[in-house]
């Protein structure tokens, strides 16, 4: 997982619980990098998990709902990073679409050994979109929130539905309609 996921969850971490929440994840967590990201380096997905898991012992939110909260954030720092891409869509769903295209071929070009979440989109509706996610990182959580954040950035209103098809996570369809 590259480190731009890693530093950027740390911020949000110390903007809105503080550093010493974030310094606290850091000395609590038996993590192998031993909490020294770089945006362009390389780290294990598990890392995450355990600051994840470490910061839903401190807030006694749950897992899923920091990976939302996460995933919604992170869509706001993509802005930034990929606004050539948010120039060609119109619509969250625009987007969805793009995504697709650019995450399977222009990501691979810059990282060739990430391992990244597949997306298959289909839209049987102008207000219904359906999105398959695979991934063996069993992030679906995070990708929920970035979706969500992808809504709040158009000004959207969506009813977003997650549903496991596998009991291990790595296997999702958002279903989200349009309200």
């Amino acid at each position: 997982m590259k480190g731009l996921v890693f530093t950027e969850f740390l911020e949000m971490v110390e903007e809105r619980f503080g550093y010493g929440v974030v310094d606290q994840l850091l000395t609590k967590s038996d993590l192998p990098s031993r909490g020294i990201y770089t945006a362009v380096g390389t780290y294990n997905h598990c890392e995450m998990l355990t600051l994840v898991e470490q910061l839903s012992s401190y807030t006694h939110q749950t897992v899923a709902e920091l990976l939302r909260a996460y995933g919604q954030y992170m869509f706001k720092i993509f802005t930034r990073s990929y606004r050539q891409l948010l120039d060609r869509s119109d619509s969250a769903f625009s987007l969805f679409h793009l995504i697709q295209e650019y995450h399977s071929v222009e990501v691979r070009k810059l990282y060739p050994d990430a391992e990244l979440p597949h997306f298959f989109v289909e839209q049987p509706a102008p207000d219904h979109l359906t999105m398959h996610y695979t991934s063996e990182r069993k992030l679906a959580d995070f990708a929920h929130g970035l979706i969500e954040g992808c809504l709040e950035h158009f000004g959207e209103q969506a009813t977003v539905t997650k549903t496991n098809l596998t009991d291990d996570g790595s296997q999702v369809l958002f279903d989200i309609v349009k309200r």
